[in-house]
Parts: structure tokens; C-alpha cells; sequence
């Protein structure tokens, strides 16, 4: 199951980091890509949290807190996702979601390899 949580995960972060440069170059990218890039997050937020529920990860070398950190950042970065959907693209919320969204992901990566 966590093998499948972080291919999905990794998709999510591919197009996140898609639709940023996107942002950047002050092209609007399509919405149906910004949903997709929502669901799948959503999706990999829903596997991690399952996955979270087998055996513990990493207690002996002091990550075992990691995935659960991660799964309160991943859902901290979907919430502000949905406010990036709802006030159309506030960059201040981007960055905030992208804060949370590597943050999270980068926790969960640590975790993954022990």
C-alpha cells in the first residue's frame, strides 16, 4: 500500500509543480488540471491515511512521527487548495499550499524510506 501511496503522491506533487510554473508564466492553466491535480492529492492524503494504519514506520531511528505529520500537512495543504479553487488563485495562498504541500511530502518520503 505505500508503495501505491507514493506514486500517487508523486503525481500529485508532477502537477502541482506543473501548474506553479504555469502560474508563474502568468498562463491561467485549464481548471479541469487544477481539479485532477486536487483529486489526486486527495487520493494520495486517502492512502497515506490508511497506510498509516498498518504496522508503525521508522520509531526506531525517531520518524515515527512523520507520517502522521505529513498526513496533517498534506490535508492543511488540500484545504488550501480548495481556497485556491474558491478565491481563484491568490498567490499568497499558493504559496502557502506549496509550503504545506513539500513539507508534507518530504516528511512523508523520509518516512517511506525506513
Amino acid at each position: 500500500m505505500i508503495t501505491a501511496t507514493a506514486w500517487v503522491l508523486a503525481i500529485a506533487v508532477v502537477a502541482g509543480t506543473i501548474l506553479a510554473l504555469l502560474h508563474l508564466r502568468e498562463k491561467h492553466p485549464p481548471l479541469i488540471a487544477g481539479l485532477a491535480h486536487g483529486a489526486t492529492g486527495a487520493v494520495g492524503l486517502l492512502l497515506l491515511v490508511i497506510t498509516l494504519q498498518g504496522p508503525p514506520r521508522g520509531v526506531v531511528s525517531g520518524a515515527g512521527s512523520f507520517g502522521t505529520t505529513s498526513a496533517v500537512l498534506l490535508g492543511a495543504a488540500l484545504l488550501t487548495g480548495v481556497l485556491i479553487f474558491v478565491r481563484r488563485q491568490k498567490a499568497i495562498v499558493i504559496a502557502i499550499h506549496a509550503g504545506f504541500a513539500v513539507t508534507g511530502y518530504v516528511l512523508f518520503l523520509a518516512w517511506d524510506s525506513l
